[in-house]
């Protein structure tokens, strides 16, 4: 009797469907799946699966065609946009009446991911007490409504550290990674530190390394001859740079909060789906 009672309650709790944006990095592909290890193991009660959006396998479309009943999708992305708008809506229409489901906020901004990116800056060697600003390297979108997003996830990860953070983009509209760094470093900060704000390696993530190091070395050359050993000798071109948010804990409880509070409002009905947008396009966070 216990055992069916527990079989009938797993087939009343909607499913949990990870929604990635996928790359051809190998190890971008196992940072996302030990993410979702992590949230398996904070919920073992859950069906946990995880869905791409392209370049790999599973895509959502085959992942929602497998399921039946109800569904909860929490993108893990770092903000509004594109895939948050359209992607993953049209995805769940083209799951048909077989499946209800509710899609929760990205990921992003929350203090958790505030959290976990002072983590990674500290395992990246940054000192705890350091007052220099951080650059925070988004991957950055052509919709406003996104950068805006980033803006808040600067502000909450300087009320975490105390020291400015300035928000960067290593595509769309807005200043590069390399760029603020260089404005910074012009200013007297010499120990700027750059927080990857990207949920797992891949393209992105090397850009951004090569491309904040890159113009640092070539700006202390187009200097004075006896201010380029200087620069040099006090390792100017050693910018320290955190990697990816990947499977922190901060993550995982984040994309279980958001998976309860998205089932607190219930599923829709079958073939339908529910996202947060307000009416000025930004996607709910609470």
């Amino acid at each position: 009797m216990a055992a069916a009672t527990v079989t009938a309650k797993a087939r009343r709790t909607p499913a949990l469907v990870l929604v990635a944006h996928g790359t051809r990095s190998p190890a971008g592909i196992a940072v996302t799946e030990a993410l979702a290890g992590r949230v398996r193991a904070l919920r073992p009660d859950l069906g946990v699966r995880v869905g791409y959006l392209g370049l790999v396998a599973p895509s959502l479309d085959e992942v929602l065609a497998g399921l039946r009943g109800e569904a909860v999708l929490v993108p893990l992305l770092l903000g509004t946009g594109h895939h948050v708008r359209v992607d993953i809506p049209a995805a769940v229409a083209s799951a048909g009446p077989r499946l209800r489901c509710r899609t929760a906020p990205a990921l992003g901004p929350h203090p958790l991911l505030a959290e976990a990116l002072a983590d990674r800056l500290a395992e990246a060697g940054r000192e705890a007490r350091s007052p220099d600003p951080v650059v925070l390297a988004a991957a950055g979108s052509s919709d406003p409504a996104a950068r805006a997003d980033t803006a808040r996830m600067a502000r909450l990860l300087a009320l975490r550290m105390g020291v400015r953070v300035v928000s960067s983009y290593v595509s769309g509209d807005g200043p590069r990674p390399a760029a603020a760094v260089a404005a910074l470093r012009d200013e007297g900060h010499e120990g700027v530190s750059v927080a990857m704000y990207l949920t797992a390696p891949g393209h992105f993530s090397a850009s951004v390394r090569e491309a904040v190091r890159k113009p640092v070395r070539e700006s202390a050359q187009d200097s004075a001859r006896g201010s380029v050993r200087e620069s040099v000798g006090r390792g100017v071109s050693d910018v320290l740079v955190s990697r990816p948010l990947g499977p922190h804990d901060a993550v995982a409880r984040l994309v279980v909060r958001r998976y309860q509070r998205a089932c607190a409002g219930g599923c829709g009905r079958p073939g339908s789906n529910w996202t947060p947008v307000t009416s000025d396009g930004r996607i709910r966070t609470a």
